[in-house]
């Protein structure tokens, strides 16, 4: 396993780090209700996904 001979230094850790980036969740609105949902799960406000019922709420 290689080891680096070396400390890296703080500057060349975060000029490395700095590709490390989160990006926000894709938010889209429900059909029925127009409440913020994440994409490709059911609504936890009505409880509906694809246009059908599928949680009692």
């Amino acid at each position: 396993m290689a080891v680096p001979k070396r400390r890296m230094s703080r500057a060349n850790t975060h000029a490395r780090r700095s590709q490390w980036k989160t990006t926000a969740p894709a938010v889209s609105t429900c059909d029925r209700c127009r409440q913020p949902k994440l994409q490709h799960t059911a609504c936890p406000t009505c409880g509906t996904y694809n246009k059908r019922q599928v949680i009692a709420v």
